[in-house]
């Protein structure tokens, strides 16, 4: 299927590794070009290298999206690098795990920063210029913690249900200029990130990974957790042309795992 965005600019946060770089590569094979950045440059770089032999134009910066610095860093290389960003897929690392009293006010303000003003921000700088052009996407990678809060996972569950709730409302005011904004709720996928989340499980628990890998396995009808190219296929869609009458929605990737209508 001709997704119909060869030739558009894609910026993709976090694209150095999991579901991020699989989302790259993905837009990648449907003819975008590319900036995408990360915190780590060793990461950043290898990432850069496979997606450029695809034979398509890859930018790139280290940052750290968490920042005012970060942000601006980003929105500086991309103008000079491309002058316009067409899809905005945002995307950082999750917060520390934690129970709802754990965590003092510093690290709430943290965790909001990392997930929260990096998509603020990031939607301010560039959702304008798609208005301008009559055309755009936003897609934010989120979790299905937005539908069913995970244990141990408060500040990931309050902020990215945060996260849903400004970009639904984003996407009530551009949607008359041809921008769409939507929001994807992975499940457990096999990622860095569920590798960590298991290590902390393990230890909260006493459980051993195995176990833990097969309880969160055995949540979905499939019997088995995602691939990161699952959710990239997805997310590449909700970006493309055919997917023009989709907004304001927060889309389950989880396999089943939520047993619920709606």
């Amino acid at each position: 299927m001709d997704l119909g965005i060869r030739g558009r600019v894609a910026l993709v946060c976090g694209a150095s590794r999991g579901i991020a770089y699989a989302t790259a590569e993905e837009l990648a094979r449907e003819g975008c070009d590319l900036f995408i950045c990360s915190r780590d440059a060793a990461s950043l770089n290898t990432a850069a290298g496979k997606l450029r032999a695809l034979g398509v134009r890859v930018e790139q910066q280290v940052a750290d999206l968490a920042t005012a610095e970060g942000i601006a860093q980003v929105g500086a290389a991309v103008g000079q690098s491309f002058g316009r960003v067409d899809i905005l897929v945002c995307n950082t690392g999750g917060p520390p795990t934690g129970a709802p009293l754990a965590h003092d006010w510093a690290a709430w303000t943290k965790a909001s920063e990392l997930l929260l003003r990096s998509v603020v921000e990031l939607t301010r700088a560039f959702v304008p210029g798609m208005q301008e052009r009559k055309w755009g996407r936003v897609v934010t990678i989120t979790s299905l913690a937005v539908k069913r809060p995970q244990p141990a996972l408060v500040l990931s569950n309050s902020l990215r249900a945060a996260v849903t709730g400004y970009l639904r409302t984003l996407a009530n005011d551009v949607g008359k200029d041809g921008v769409t904004v939507n929001t994807v709720l992975p499940g457990f996928t096999a990622t860095e990130r569920l590798d960590a989340l298991a290590e902390a499980n393990s230890s909260r628990t006493g459980q051993s990974r195995e176990a833990i890998f097969s309880g969160w396995a055995a949540e979905s009808p499939l019997g088995r957790i995602g691939r990161p190219e699952e959710l990239a296929a997805v997310i590449a869609f909700l970006c493309s042309d055919r997917a023009g009458f989709m907004t304001g929605q927060a889309i389950l990737a989880d396999g089943g795992a939520i047993n619920a209508l709606l």
